[in-house]
Parts: structure tokens; sequence; C-alpha cells
């Protein structure tokens, strides 16, 4: 199938977008049912404010067009009426930033971290900047910015008998500091074999009042019809519901069923508080009561924001999600809207559940991960999965992680089972960009130590290897970890491959919106022209977007300036 990817539009239409903010598919005007669907990216509520500048002359924008800068949907029968806040009146939340840390080699051979196959922070950044506002730095994931995209570093593939996984790596100058290197890591489950799995899915839709806006249930209703079309008369779908109260619409029902499922969706309104604890309840005893043994059985939650009613202390939720999880139920979050959304509960649960989460901001964003990529959406090919590096002391002196801030592992959690990390969907590829400092760099980042260690005793690959990966992983249904080992030799090519420009692009483009502390002058103008060089085919449409959005983000930044 051809991947279509989706087109951005340009920043300067701003009368457009403010119309489209101000004029919603409930009250009509500015365009027809067409732009009706494209207003996911209409409404925003940003951490943010909108620079003076560009505040003023959205001002202006409004009074031309007679819209007011706060109003109220036109409720539907049976559909609480939401009134629409300024970006000033914001509910998001977010975890607080955190910079990447440097690392002595000397001082601290070893880093560990779980995998992260999640993309929700980048699409959710993309739906700030297509909005005209910089994202709040909290919502900057560089891991999920990097794992958006898909890429071939498969010059140096490995792959061991006894693993799910190949193996590529590539080290290049790094674009931003011509002192460093850039160490990428590509673990890639493509060649594992996609057999069709009969699917138990538990719809879990949050319809409480605040869901009442294009962007978020009509939404919702339109991404999971797409998601049906992949099914068949060996899968299940059921629906539970949660506002005020929680309730099951529909009972497990062979997915060939369509008009069945298709009118228990439509007839779904938006209205109350939210009692999110309870309805996740109901829907892990419908997923049990379906259960299908060596199935994908999943929960998959759709909301816009949190469970502000019921059980949504952590502690409760974390255990209940957990023990699923254990049984064999796992957990995928989709993110819909905003004002309401919190990003940091809703990685923290797909986490607990073994699933994964993803932000949809538009109908191509839903096909993205409901139809292109459904596999490695909802079949899950190894779990608990951790990563190694033993850096050499010979090659190496110091090393950052880019991203993955929170989900790092202390060094010996990664050889205990009962410690939880990342799962990996079939078709995943979970890409990791480490910074290096090589022995006898001109400036290193961190002062010499006046007692410096002892030289690590020399080994028979010292002087060819930068050091030794580590992975283990589970397989599903296993308890007992298995553990690969791939050495990563010393690479003479200075000169990154398309993929590596690219990557570097995405990383960079995630270190300057947050937390920009060792990019010095590499600004926007030079992120573009990296990108633009690892660009490639791009038959899906998806780099050329990042493009975009890079100089949106640039014209951003330059008003507020």
């Amino acid at each position: 199938m051809m991947k279509i990817g989706p087109a951005l539009p340009p920043l300067s239409t701003l009368v457009s977008v403010l119309c489209l903010a101000a004029a919603t598919s409930l009250l009509g005007g500015c365009g027809s049912e067409q732009a009706a669907d494209e207003r996911n990216n209409a409404v925003d509520y940003s951490a943010r404010p909108l620079p003076a500048k560009l505040s003023a002359q959205a001002d202006e924008a409004r009074e031309s067009i007679g819209a007011a800068p706060m109003f109220k949907a036109k409720p539907r029968i049976g559909v609480m009426p939401v009134q629409y806040q300024s970006p000033e009146l914001a509910g998001d939340r977010y975890a607080k930033a955190e910079s990447s840390r440097v690392h002595s080699v000397a001082e601290a051979p070893l880093t560990t971290f779980s995998i992260d196959v999640d993309t929700a922070s980048y699409a959710n950044v993309r739906r700030f900047v297509v909005n005209g506002r910089l994202p709040p730095k909290g919502a900057v994931r560089a891991e999920e910015f990097i794992n958006y995209f898909t890429y071939g570093f498969s010059q140096s593939a490995k792959a061991s008998a006894a693993s799910p996984f190949k193996l590529s790596y590539e080290v290049a100058k790094s674009p931003w500091n011509s002192d460093r290197q850039l160490l990428m890591l590509a673990l890639d489950s493509s060649a594992v074999e996609l057999v069709h799995k009969p699917s138990n899915l538990v719809f879990l839709l949050d319809v409480s009042g605040s869901m009442n806006s294009p962007d978020r249930l009509p939404l919702v209703r339109r991404s999971l019809k797409m998601l049906l079309t992949q099914l068949d008369d060996q899968d299940r779908v059921a629906i539970v519901v949660y506002a005020g109260a929680a309730g099951v619409v529909l009972e497990p029902t062979r997915a060939n069923e369509r008009a069945t499922i298709v009118g228990a969706l439509e007839q779904l309104s938006a209205g109350g508080s939210t009692n999110g604890g309870e309805g996740l309840r109901q829907a892990y005893r419908l997923a049990q009561q379906a259960f299908i043994e060596g199935g994908n059985n999943r929960v998959i939650l759709a909301t816009d924001g949190d469970f502000n009613v019921g059980v949504s202390g952590t502690d409760e939720l974390r255990e209940l999600v957990q023990r699923q999880a254990k049984q064999g139920v796992e957990l995928t979050v989709l993110g819909f809207g905003r004002g309401n959304y919190n990003d940091q509960m809703m990685e923290q649960i797909s986490n607990w559940g073994n699933g994964n989460a993803a932000y949809i901001d538009t109908l191509l964003e839903a096909r993205k991960v409901l139809v292109e990529q459904l596999g490695a959406t909802l079949q899950t090919v190894a779990s608990d999965v951790k990563i190694q590096l033993e850096f050499n002391p010979q090659q190496v002196t110091e090393y950052r992680l880019i991203g993955y801030q929170n989900r790092m592992l202390a060094n010996e959690d990664f050889n205990n089972d009962k410690v939880d990390a990342g799962e990996i969907g079939a078709g995943h590829t979970v890409t990791a960009i480490y910074e290096l400092t090589l022995t006898g760099a001109k400036q290193p980042w961190l002062p010499a130590l006046h007692y410096a260690k002892g030289e690590a005793e020399s080994s028979q690959a010292s002087a060819t290897e930068y050091g030794l990966m580590k992975l283990r992983y589970k397989l599903p249904g296993q308890s007992q970890s298995r553990l690969v080992s791939f050495p990563l030799r010393v690479q003479t090519e200075t000169v990154g491959s398309v993929d590596f420009n690219f990557a570097a692009a995405v990383a960079a483009y995630a270190e300057r919106l947050c937390c920009d502390k060792y990019l010095g002058d590499f600004a926007y103008a030079a992120i573009e022209q990296l990108a633009q060089q690892g660009r490639g085919d791009d038959i899906a449409g998806y780099r050329a977007e990042f493009i975009r959005l890079v100089q949106q983000t640039a014209l951003i930044e330059g008003v507020e300036d």
C-alpha cells in the first residue's frame, strides 16, 4: 500500500487558520464538509501564548471575519454545550522538561535504557506548530520525534538466529559539532514474519463533555472506522464508553459485522465528567471475557484528557493496568484534542499496559497509526526490551544519549527480569542516537580529572570497537529474557548517509525546541538544510512534511524575536 504523508497548511494563511479556529463544524462557515474535516488543527490550547506581534495580527483577523475570541458550540440533541476557551486558559499538562546528561566513559562506561516506540510527542508538537505556536518544552520527547520516521541503516546490519531483531548502526561526524561523532543505532523488527493473529479489541472511548469538538469524538469515530477496514471475521470488537459513568455500548462482536459496530459508534454523544477508572475496569472485563489464546488482546483507549472521577490515583491505576498486562491484555492509548490533555498520564499508562501511545491530530495521522502501521500498533513481537552499551575507553571518552530521559534504567536493572521495559511491535524500528567524544578530541565536554582512573585493561578488540551493545528481551508470553550481544566496530567513514542526515536533523529539531544545550549556533536553517540532504525518495511524504514543519517553526520564532 502506498503511503501518503499528511500535508501541512502554509503558515502564511493566518486568516484561514483563525477562521477555522473560530468556526467549527457545529457553527458552520469557513468552507465545506471537507474543510470541517481539517479542523482537527483549528482550535488550539497552547501552554505558550501567541507572541505579541502575531497576537495583534490575530485580533485584527478576528475583527475582519467577525469572530469572537470565545464562543460556545451549538449543541446537538443529547450533547452538553462546550465553551471553547482561549489559549491562555489552557489545561494541557506535561512532564518537566529535562536535558540529556554527558557521562565520562572512565567513570560510567555502562548506559542502560528501555526502548520506546511511542510517537505521540511528534504529532502533538506538530499540532502546535501548524497552529502558529511553539510547543511547551515538556511536550518534546526527542526519541518520539526520531522514532516517528523509518530509516534504512542497512550498511552494517547484523542479525542473530536467536533474535527476532536486526541491528544496524552508523557513526559519522556530528553536524553541529566537528569535535564530536554521532552513533546511530537502529533495532529493526521488520524481519519478523507478520502473521495475522486474531484480535480481541475493546475500544474504550471518552465521551465526556470536553470531547464535543470536531477534533475529538468525531475524529475518534472516523479513525476507528478506518481500523475496522483492516479487521475480518476472526477478530472481535467491543465498545465501552465513559463520562460521568461508564457503560458497555457493544458486547464483543465479529469485526465483519461492520454495520453493527459503526452504528454503535454513530450513536455516541459527548457529555459529563470523566470516570476513566471505571471505564478501564469495564473494558478489561470485556477483554478477559472474549480473551483469545495466542491472539492480540488489547484495550484501545481514545481520550482528550485524564481521569478526574473514580479510580484516578496513580498507584491504583498502575496496579490495575500492570496486572491486566501480565494477564495478556495490553493497552494502546490514542490522544485527541487539546486544552485538557494530560500528556504525562497518557504516556505512563500505555507504558504500564505494555502498549504504545500515539496522538491523532488528523485523519492522515489516524491512517498512519491504524492502517499503515497496524501490525506495529497491535502485534507485540517482544516485551521488556532493554538496551545496554558498554563503551570502550580506548576509543570513546564521553557520551550522551539524545532523548530517552524518562526511559533510563539503572545498570543493574538490565539483568533483572522483574524490571519492566518497553515493547516492540511487528515492523517497528527503534532508533537511538548517542553523541560521542572520541579519544584525542580537542574540546571534551567534561574537565580532566586530577586523580584519573587507570586505563582499562587492554582487550583484543580495544583497537577495533567503540563498544559492545547488549540487548535483552522476552518473547510474547515468556517470563525469562534472552540476551544478544553486538560489537560496534570502528568505522572509517566520516560522512553520514541519507538516513543518518535525516535522523540527525530530527534529533536537532527536538533539541532546538527543548532544552537546547549542545547545539551551539546550529539553527533552524541548518536543520532544514540537513533534512533536505536526508530527504531521499520519501515516497510517503513524511520527510517533506518535517521540512515544512522546521520552516514554520523558524517563522514562528522570527515573529517572537
